[in-house]
């Protein structure tokens, strides 16, 4: 059974900051690039972040860029978010998103996502 866990969420200051976690299971993690992507309530998805399988080519929204930092622990099939200098439009529920890719498909073979953690940047 396939499972995606965030956690580290929670409710924080501006400038503050944030570490997520997103613990996997069910699927061989090293070969999956992983994302984190967020959406406030009513407001469509965003992507954030991914790193690929190897953690060497990784890419952030130009939001985030300079704050957030990626990162994956292939021997404990986990993915980071660490999450500096926050702001209140970082304000949302981050999801932790799988997918693997066959060649040079343009479309995941298989792709999972977590059940999402709130953070909340407020005063």
């Amino acid at each position: 059974q396939v499972q995606l866990v965030e956690s580290g969420g929670g409710l924080v200051q501006p400038g503050g900051s944030l570490r997520l976690s997103c613990a996997t299971s069910g699927f061989t993690f090293s070969r999956y690039v992983m994302s984190w992507v967020r959406q406030v309530p009513g407001k469509s998805f965003e992507w954030v972040s991914d790193i690929n399988s190897g953690g060497k080519n990784i890419y952030y929204a130009d939001s985030v860029k300079g704050r957030f930092t990626i990162s994956r622990d292939n021997a404990k099939n986990t993915l980071y978010l660490q999450m500096n200098s926050l702001k209140p439009e970082d304000t949302a529920v981050y999801y932790c998103y799988a997918a693997y890719y066959r060649g040079s498909d343009h479309d995941p073979a298989y792709e999972y996502w977590g059940q999402g953690t709130q953070v909340t940047v407020s005063s």
